[in-house]
């Protein structure tokens, strides 16, 4: 636990934790000092869509770099103020134990080095939060989740649309009842990836391709939108060998979850094709979100097709991001679990791996509690 006065964290009076209209926590006291972020990866989402982001948080800031080009990392340094001494590469990565400007670490690196960089910096005394999908298989995370306790350390998993509110407020009427009982739930996601070289399409580095990467948005949203886990999976592939793309990885694949309610969900994901969609039908109406699950523009309608447009309330953070980012500086203020922890990870892993097995074998898998 952290010693709050001794890391300048003292709340203020009243610093209450409550409880916003969409199950998001929110706290009333800001710390006085800002919990210090390294970013391990300064790739497209690390430099391109998190480092920007800091200036939106509350209770984050970023204190430190990692990254395998000095010349990029100095550059990003000088441009977002982080002093060269806490620029660190892969291989002295281990000494960021000594640096106490860095509370917290984001891997934001290809899915085979998660399980790796989320270890080492659970034994160099970090709390980690870690880009989706956690890992290349269900053991890695497991083994991520016993580290990350081990040292009494915090592992957070970056599913984004827990923050988002368009996502927030979709799965607030669903619990409300306002469409009924919900009967089917359908959802699809995907783009075209164009580039034969992208690490994405090496399994190696991936662990696959299109599920590993759209479709655990479509996994997710059936999990956080009816609120239930899946008992068992039917999945098939359509994958063009053929293509330079995807030689290693699948393509399009889809997937149907069966629920204990009897909720049926129909997921779709590709990386042939441009699509991101969400819909929940109940037997008093239905809600639909499109795009569901975008950086930026996202759109619902309640009711009986697209009659009602809602525009949702706020959410946790000015950002989905740095609602995320502040969540994990005040789980580890607060000393609580996040939202969105390893285990969150590892029940998504644990059915992607039977999604794979259901397309491979051709059958219908039950999946265990």
């Amino acid at each position: 636990m952290i010693d709050m006065n001794r890391r300048g964290l003292v709340l203020a009076a009243g610093g209450a934790i409550a409880a916003n209209a969409v199950g998001a926590p929110v706290w009333a006291a800001t710390p006085q000092r800002k919990l210090g972020y390294a970013i391990v990866g300064l790739g497209g989402y690390g430099l391109g869509v998190i480092i920007p982001q800091f200036k939106n948080c509350e209770h984050s800031k970023l204190v430190a770099l990692v990254s395998g080009d000095p010349v990029k990392a100095k550059r990003v340094a000088s441009e977002y103020g982080v002093p060269e001494r806490s620029i660190y590469n892969y291989d002295n990565y281990d000494s960021i134990k000594d640096n106490p400007d860095i509370d917290i670490v984001y891997v934001c690196l290809p899915v085979s080095m998660h399980a790796e960089y989320t270890i080492r910096a659970a034994k160099a005394g970090k709390h980690v939060l870690c880009e989706k999908p956690m890992a290349l298989s269900s053991t890695e995370c497991e083994s991520m989740i016993a580290a990350c306790k081990q040292a009494g350390k915090k592992l957070m998993i970056g599913y984004r649309c827990h923050f988002e509110p368009t996502n927030l407020e979709a799965r607030r009427r669903a619990r409300a009842g306002e469409i009924g009982k919900l009967r089917y739930f359908r959802s699809e996601h995907g783009f075209v990836q164009g580039n034969p070289s992208a690490w994405r399409l090496k399994k190696a580095m991936s662990g696959g391709g299109s599920l590993m990467d759209m479709g655990i948005y479509a996994l997710q949203a059936a999990r956080y939108m009816t609120n239930e886990e899946p008992i068992a999976v039917y999945a098939h592939e359509r994958t063009d060998r053929s293509d330079p793309r995807f030689r290693e990885v699948e393509d399009m694949i889809e997937f149907e979850l069966e629920f204990p309610s009897g909720v049926i969900a129909s997921c779709m994901s590709m990386y042939s094709a441009n699509q991101n969609h969400i819909l929940l039908m109940g037997d008093k109406g239905r809600i639909e979100l499109e795009p569901g699950t975008g950086y930026h523009g996202n759109r619902l309608w309640v009711g009986n097709g697209r009659s009602e447009e809602i525009t949702p309330p706020p959410g946790p953070g000015a950002t989905q991001w740095a609602g995320q980012l502040d969540h994990m500086a005040r789980c580890v203020i607060d000393n609580r679990e996040p939202i969105v922890a390893g285990e969150e990870g590892l029940r998504d892993m644990r059915i992607i791996e039977a999604i794979y097995r259901s397309a491979r074998e051709q059958k219908r898998i039950a999946l265990k509690a």
